[in-house]
């Protein structure tokens, strides 16, 4: 099943500020590193699946959304305003 199959169509709405607060953090951590702490934390998530969230390619559970949240150390309403 797909939906919004698109390619200009964002299929979540969190990529952009994932990208952003990921930046912003001292040192720098890569997408590499954001998946590996979200692996640690029990979300199966590969360097690939980080890139395609941020640049919103990739949906986006709640699991997922909730633990994006907590490995950058924002709100999930930070994340998706």
């Amino acid at each position: 099943m797909f939906k919004n199959k698109a390619d200009n169509v964002k299929l979540n709405l969190c990529g952009e500020n994932v990208a952003r607060f990921r930046a912003r953090i001292l040192p720098k951590m890569s997408q590499r590193a954001l998946a590996d702490k979200l692996q640690l934390s029990g979300i199966d998530l590969d360097k690939n699946a980080v890139q395609r969230i941020e640049c919103g390619k990739r949906f986006v559970t709640d699991i997922e959304l909730a633990a994006l949240a907590e490995a950058l150390d924002v709100t999930i309403e930070d994340l998706i305003k």
